[in-house]
């Protein structure tokens, strides 16, 4: 189904009463359908059927969304719902969030400038204008002033000026670079080819590249401060594998997870382990005790039958049976029920077909030791969702039995189980949380028998619900399952292991070292995500925890009061005393690394808005911070504190569809293309195959896009400044009668021709350190996080340089130029050959200036840059050549007076010289005394240190962020735990 982005089959069937009609009872077929309003909600539908005088509730099983796709079924029939602006797809069509990267913002200031000082420069000249007009007009008797209109008309000074001031706006336009958006979108697009081209970051498993889905924010994946991921799919592969399970008290399973190896290194004790792993996917059980039917011969084998029969029968796959190999495989709606489902399987319980009303499984019958096929009318399924957190099947066996079969997690099933179904409640919590710390994901399996009375009440009830048209109805559901969702009999316990995808740790640790703060929300337990951050080195040994929970004895004390308004009070002020002792641990010990775990009850309270200011400045000061059973509304919650408190750039990566609100929410949203879907890759700015590419993208394109935009935006300003204010100086020279210095098709073409494919090569191609140092340098990160190569500072000083060389400029062709005779023949420099003159300037100094500016060239920029520099010569040639109505003051200028006379050529190079010496002496001063990180890399490389250890930390010594987290973190502190410390008072 496309429309919620999810790849895996959903189980959809018509109502039982219908699904025997075929083409002729269509003919004669009439009902009446009452359901919900139009909504955006893709997982819920709300309706009935009227159908022979009967009710028949309908649920999402019955809706098909647009652009489903039918799968184990050749043909359907059905009623169109909603049509137009009432289908899903349209109510679930909301603009998506406007996102606009912070240097596009800070770039609109700095425009918003230069129109300022736009008006200024035309209202001073105005102002002198107008009074040099009203008082000076005798010593102007040249321009004829008495005869005049309105300029230099002594009787209408006031006009002069008022018309002078819209003349100069025209004139000094030039300064504003209107064509800079232009030329950033197309660097932009540009840009994200290359980033979907790069073959690092394609994920041959998957057949899946790297994906842009919007050139917004390129740069701003060079400034990331925190990232906010998700765990399940995110850091981990969400290819659930069954390895481990608890039933009638008795643990199962010898397989050693990633997490266990992982904190058995951390207590110096590595396991050696043999264990050979399955072949199948989605099962690494070993246990000889179970394995290959020997269960039936071991203890309680009766609940060992119970357990895996449990699991062929409670669950919505849909079986997949090979037409020549016979082999069946399933579909599921999540990975861990396909892992259920397969190691049932595995283990003497094959689920092979699945009907309207029934599920068929092969059974080892324990009696005769051989394979029974036996069926089950399956009567009601009782799904899950996040708040029930459990599935329930009520179904009939040949005996005629009636079963409720139930599995969910452990903080909803023990609390149901009956007084007389407990009897290895304590064996199977002890398994359970020895699960949670090995890393596993748990559910609790139980059962009961029903009374044919019971059923038929709860059946009644259960219908009545489902027929309800209102919005209520989960409610009315969720109410009548409580009643028969109780006395249950515990069977066991499941544990499936999802393992850390390839390259996290040294991703996470990369990450680290760039100064880049990781946050983990996810929904699982405490212990798990614990357990995990220690896989994957967010944690390490000898880091404090700070723990702000509410699993405290007193206010468990107080739930069982059930007194809501006094609960609700208790928690908040128990999670904010948590969060100011947690405050005072990190002011005390602010030289060591602190970790900050909050579960998700706390999170809820921490989110309030007297709270939550409080609740961030304790996440800042924590190394690493992991928010535990959080939902899809917590997570976007809580990005949007980091965004706002910290008005840092944030990133947020998620693989599902629970991940969706964080990933708008966050400046930058990356998605997953993982096993849930593509939903999060759909609401996404970039997409990735695995959290391993992030490393690439933000420490290799990410630094590069930040350097490559900074160093544009910064060069088109100083090349709009250094035009703009020859033409001033001009104006100012002629009394700012309004004359230009230059003719008007070099006015219009210089940012057009001249100077615009330099700026957009180093924008695209510009490399400060190759790929390979960005990663083995993850410092030069910090760059981008403390924005050095796009302050106020810098871009003032760009400009700054800029008028520096139109004064230079401007003032050597001026004084070389005139009053001396200009060639041969004596004739002087008229204001054309000077503007010609100033302008081969200006063309020259520019595009020097940009290969000064750039660190890596290639062909491209050479032809860009000298090209231009020839294109000038070759316009001017050429626009010289064009009749006098044409070409006005450009008439034949170069041909017959700059080309045959040695001495432009002269001034040329003396001025482009002149003007180039105050940046080059500035940057190598710089580089030589006070080098910023690119620089110092650029030394390291250029001194052959790359592989001194020593001269490296150094280096690194100057980081704006300790590293606490990550392998190298760990090492540190292993090897030398009085280093790692004076680092971090550092």
């Amino acid at each position: 189904m496309n429309l919620d982005g999810e790849t895996n089959l959903k189980l959809k069937q018509a109502l039982e009463v219908t699904s025997s009609l075929n083409e002729e009872d269509l003919k004669d077929f009439r009902a009446t359908i009452k359901c919900e309003d139009p909504n955006a909600n893709l997982y819920s539908f709300v309706g009935t059927m009227e159908f022979e005088e009967q009710q028949h509730p309908l649920s999402p099983q019955q809706l098909l969304l647009r652009d489903s796709k039918l799968r184990n079924t050749d043909h359907i029939y059905g009623a169109v719902i909603f049509t137009g602006h009432d289908t899903k797809v349209i109510q679930n069509s909301t603009e998506p969030p406007s996102k606009r990267s912070k240097i596009e913002k800070k770039m609109d200031k700095i425009v918003y400038l230069l129109f300022g000082v736009l008006f200024l420069m035309a209202f001073v000249g105005s102002v002198y204008f107008g009074v040099v007009t009203k008082n000076d007009s005798d010593r102007s008797w040249y321009l004829k002033p008495d005869d005049a209109n309105v300029f230099f008309d002594p009787k209408r000074a006031t006009f002069a000026a008022m018309f002078h001031f819209l003349t100069a706006l025209l004139l000094y336009s030039y300064l504003i670079p209107i064509s800079l958006y232009v030329s950033i979108e197309i660097v932009k697009v540009l840009q994200s080819i290359f980033i979907n081209q790069d073959v690092n970051m394609y994920y041959e498993e998957t057949d899946k590249p790297a994906r842009t889905r919007t050139s917004n924010l390129n740069e701003e994946l060079g400034q990331v401060d925190t990232i906010l991921s998700d765990k399940t799919g995110t850091l981990t592969c969400n290819s659930m594998e069954f390895i481990k399970c608890s039933i009638a008290g008795i643990a199962y399973g010898y397989g050693v997870t990633e997490v266990e190896k992982t904190m058995a290194k951390r207590k110096g004790s590595p396991y050696n382990s043999s264990q050979i792993r399955s072949t199948v996917k989605g099962f690494n059980f070993d246990d000889e005790r179970i394995v290959n039917g020997n269960w039936v011969n071991g203890p309680r084998s009766d609940v060992v039958e119970k357990f895996f029969r449990l699991l062929a029968i409670c669950h919505t796959a849909i079986p997949d049976i090979d037409e020549n190999t016979g082999k069946v495989t399933y579909e599921a709606e999540s990975p861990d029920e396909a892992a259920f489902v397969i190691a049932a399987k595995e283990l003497g319980f094959e689920f092979f077909k699945r009907t309207q009303t029934s599920v068929h499984v092969n059974e080892l019958c324990p009696v005769i030791g051989e394979s029974v096929k036996r069926s089950y009318k399956l009567l009601n399924i009782i799904e899950f969702n996040s708040s029930r957190k459990r599935m329930s099947v009520i179904v009939r066996d040949e005996e005629g039995n009636l079963l409720l079969l139930c599995k969910g997690a452990d903080s909803v099933m023990f609390e149901r189980l009956a007084e007389n179904g407990r009897e290895y409640e304590t064996e199977t919590r002890e398994h359970v949380n020895e699960y949670a710390d090995a890393g596993l994901r748990t559910l609790v399996l139980a059962y009961r028998k029903l009374g044919e009375q019971e059923y038929n009440l709860f059946e009644e009830k259960f219908l009545e619900a489902k027929n309800s048209v209102s919005v209520d109805r989960g409610a009315l559901i969720d109410e009548v399952t409580e009643e028969i969702e109780k006395d249950l009999i515990l069977l066991g316990a499941t544990a499936v292991e999802d393992k850390l995808q390839q390259g996290v740790p040294e991703c996470i640790d990369k990450l680290a070292q760039a100064g880049i703060k990781i946050w983990v929300l996810t929904g699982d337990k405490m212990e798990t995500a614990i357990n995990i951050g220690y896989a994957c080195s967010l944690l390490r040994q000898g880091m404090k925890q700070i723990t702000i929970t509410l699993d405290k004895p007193e206010i468990t004390a107080l739930e069982k009061t059930g007194d809501n308004d006094v609960i609700a009070k208790a928690s908040k002020q128990s999670v904010v005393r948590q969060i100011i002792e947690g405050k005072t641990q990190v002011d005390d010990l602010n030289s060591e690394a602190l970790a900050l775990i909050i579960d998700g009850k706390s999170l809820a309270y921490a989110l309030d808005e007297d709270v939550k200011k409080l609740f961030l400045e304790l996440a800042i000061g924590c190394a690493s911070v992991i928010c535990c059973r959080s939902s899809p509304k917590q997570k976007a919650l809580v990005t949007r504190l980091v965004k706002e408190g910290t008005k840092k750039i944030t990133l947020a990566i998620g693989d599902g569809a629970n991940d969706v609100g964080m990933l708008q929410e966050a400046d930058i949203g990356i998605g997953i293309s993982g096993v849930e879907g593509m939903q999060a890759v759909m609401s996404s700015d970039i997409a990735i195959a695995q959290f391993r590419f992030l490393e690439r993208l933000l420490l290799v394109h990410g630094h590069w896009c930040y350097r490559r935009i900074s160093s544009m935006i910064c060069y088109f300003f100083y090349k709009n400044v250094t035009f703009g204010f020859t033409v001033f100086l001009y104006e100012a020279a002629a009394s700012f009668s309004g004359q230009p210095a230059y003719n008007d098709w070099f006015l219009s073409l210089y940012n057009v021709f001249f100077t615009s494919l330099p700026v957009i090569a180093m924008g695209v191609f510009d490399q400060d350190v190759s790929a390979t140092y960005c990663l083995k340098f993850p410092l030069l990160y910090q760059e981008g996080m403390q924005n050095v190569l796009f302050s106020w500072r810098r871009i003032i000083g760009w400009m700054l340089n800029g008028v520096c060389s139109a004064v230079i400029i401007f003032f050597l062709c001026v004084k070389t130029l005139s009053p001396q005779g200009f060639n041969k023949q004596g004739k002087i420099a008229e204001y054309q050959i000077l503007g010609a003159t100033m302008y081969t300037c200006v063309v020259w100094v520019v595009n020097c200036q940009m290969a000064l500016a750039i660190s890596y060239f290639t062909l491209i920029q050479h032809v860009f840059i000298w090209g231009g520099v020839a294109a000038w010569y070759l316009f001017l040639l050429a626009y010289g050549e064009m009749p006098p109505k044409i070409s006005t003051t450009g008439y034949r200028v170069f041909v017959e007076t700059l080309a045959p006379t040695p001495f432009f050529y002269l001034v040329t190079v003396f001025v482009v010289v002149s003007a180039l010496v105050p940046y080059f002496a500035y940057k190598a001063v710089q580089m030589r005394f006070f080098p910023m990180y690119h620089g110092m890399i650029q030394w390291i490389r250029y001194e052959g240190k790359i592989e001194d250890p020593g001269y490296c930390e150094i280096v690194r010594q100057r980081s704006i962020r300790p590293t606490t987290v990550g392998l190298t973190a760990r090492s540190l502190a292993r090897t030398s735990p009085l280093k790692d410390k004076n680092q971090r008072n550092r």
